[in-house]
């Protein structure tokens, strides 16, 4: 077996005076390779001699490259309807101007549509959504002082900003952004929230309450009451990272809490009907518990295959609730009266397959705007990147290679000379056989994946933001952790999917910076690597390389590449 074999070569690297390497133990080796088979450190990983190659755009370099993130010089904050307060608290944190992203963006956000922004990472998303629904909670407030004493404003009477994020360290990663636009007096212009489970609801609600979809859940569910009071004050929802949160062990609880919100707009609209005007606490004759039962019944329609033709919209003439039947209430879609805005966020949201993200909005939200930056699932001019194919007995010595020759972009000094190298393994095992490998080689590093504690998890990127060095992380460091200047990004492990490869490649070249990206990759891996280099080549998306986790792995299946046998793998690198 290969995994013996690559034990054994790291073994004589070990009893090899010539070799860097004398130091390793037996322990480690293995430890090393003995991962799972999705693993960039298993045997069958590797193939051929060693093979580097490097696409980088030439104009990327230039002075230009800066172009490719901000928007144009006679754009200001101010200039797309943002108040003077919230210009000025962004130039204060160092953005002086915005980026193309946020310039398309914070316009349709302040319509008062729903949006969905579709942006490469590093593209100032994040922003695009905080400011201008800041600006809307500063003229309710402002609204709100004419108008009422200076006592606490009842829930159902505020408007709530609600922000959705799939664990805790993107929501505490909000508020911190969030945080950081203070107004005139110093202090942050509204107030802001984690509540993720463990700190428990505040009896104060805040301006903006980012929490994960399961912890929102859990307190909305337990008191029926309290679950339509709430849903009552949310005028404004935050969907980020989209693509996650519409698919896999979050569908069904995101599918859920839109359905929530959609049908308190439903009652809403149909009590303003009924009254000409918007009460307090309306009264229905079909109560709320029993249409949330129904739509409990029955999954919404974007969770199945065979319900297409069962989009119409259907209304209910009759004024009586009473005669409203509960599969009409389900089924009314664009006739209510709107009452909430709907942002949806991802770096990544393909739209073949009407399972994928993308075709969900597109099917729930058929009239949303849509803001899609200009390198979605591309390749980013600002990206340097190598390709590094490896064998066997070349898996080591690449990675210590490539972790001791740092990127040094011509523009170092705004990285406070701090150099940044994040690796990335596909697996707990081998972050931590990566980790034990540079240790023992003299390389300091640092931590993060699922089985570090929270507070190991959060000391990691503080330590990496302030002090830099190597992190080696799974795929848990992938989405949406925003460290500044990263200048190296290491694939140990080559991802899984293309859309894995796109978040990863995007912890560097962020917000105008340049950025390196090493892959190291093998014969298993050539039908992904072909397809996104590829598409890099020719300026576009990767599209083709979109499909699910489990339909790329069909198809190398099908290509036989997964089905040589191990002895055959190391007779054709030799071969070779």
């Amino acid at each position: 077996m290969i995994l013996t074999r690559s034990a054994l070569n790291l073994m004589l690297h070990l009893h090899n005076p010539q070799t860097p390497f004398q130091f390793f133990n037996h322990r480690a080796s293995t430890f090393l390779l003995r991962t799972t088979t999705t693993s960039l450190l298993k045997a069958r990983f590797f193939s051929s001699t060693p093979v580097a190659a490097t696409a980088a755009s030439s104009s990327a370099k230039s002075s230009e490259g800066r172009d490719t993130f901000f928007a144009e010089d006679n754009v200001s904050w101010s200039s797309l309807g943002l108040s003077d307060t919230l210009s000025r608290a962004l130039s204060n944190i160092g953005l002086s101007r915005p980026s193309l992203v946020q310039a398309s963006s914070i316009p349709s956000v302040l319509s008062g549509k729903d949006v969905i922004i579709a942006a490469e990472t590093g593209s100032g998303k994040t922003y695009s959504y905080l400011v201008p629904l800041f600006d809307k909670l500063r003229d309710t407030h402002e609204h709100s002082q004419h108008n009422v004493s200076d006592q606490e404003v009842p829930l159902p009477q505020k408007n709530v900003f609600l922000v959705l994020c799939p664990n805790v360290q993107l929501c505490e990663q909000v508020v911190r952004m969030a945080n950081s636009l203070c107004g005139d007096n110093g202090e942050p212009i509204v107030s802001v929230a984690a509540i993720c489970g463990r700190q428990g609801w505040p009896i104060r609600e805040p301006d903006i309450i980012v929490t994960t979809p399961a912890a929102l859940l859990n307190y909305v569910d337990t008191d029926r009451s309290r679950r339509m009071e709430f849903m009552r004050g949310v005028k404004y929802v935050v969907f980020d990272e989209a693509d996650m949160l519409l698919c896999g062990s979050f569908q069904n609880k995101v599918i859920r809490l839109l359905n929530l919100l959609r049908f308190d707009e439903k009652l809403l609209s149909r009590a303003k009907e009924s009254t000409g005007d918007l009460p307090e606490k309306p009264e229905y004759s079909l109560s709320a518990d029993d249409a949330l039962e129904d739509e409990e019944e029955h999954p919404p329609e974007a969770m199945s295959e065979e319900d297409d033709d069962t989009h119409e919209d259907i209304v209910d003439t009759n004024n009586e609730a009473k005669s409203v039947k509960q599969k009409d209430w389900r089924r009314v879609r664009k006739t209510y009266k709107r009452s909430k805005q709907y942002i949806f966020v991802a770096a990544t949201l393909p739209v073949n397959g009407k399972k994928t993200a993308g075709a969900m909005l597109k099917h729930m939200f058929p009239d949303a705007t849509w803001v899609s930056g200009n390198y979605l699932h591309c390749h980013n001019p600002r990206l340097e990147q190598r390709w590094v194919e490896v064998t066997v007995e070349s898996q080591v010595d690449q990675l210590i290679k490539a972790v001791r020759h740092p990127f040094k972009p011509t523009d170092l000094d705004n990285a406070g000379g701090i150099q940044r190298t994040m690796v990335f393994a596909n697996t707990v095992e081998a972050v931590e056989a990566v980790a034990k490998i540079l240790l023992r080689c003299g390389i300091e590093c640092l931590r993060y994946h699922k089985n570090c504690t929270l507070e190991e998890r959060a000391q990691a990127l503080v330590e990496f933001e302030e002090k830099g060095g190597v992190l080696v992380c799974t795929d848990a460091a992938a989405r949406g952790v925003d460290i500044p200047n990263v200048l190296h990004v290491i694939q140990a492990d080559f991802a899984t999917s293309a859309v894995d490869f796109l978040h990863r490649v995007g912890r560097t070249a962020r917000a105008g910076q340049f950025g390196l990206v090493t892959s190291m990759y093998t014969e298993s891996n050539k039908e992904l690597v072909r397809a996104v280099r590829r598409a890099g080549e020719l300026a576009q998306p990767v599209e083709a390389a979109f499909s699910r986790k489990r339909s790329f792995r069909n198809k190398l299946k099908k290509s036989g590449a997964s089905k040589v046998r191990d002895s055959e793998t190391i007779k054709e690198s030799v071969v070779a």
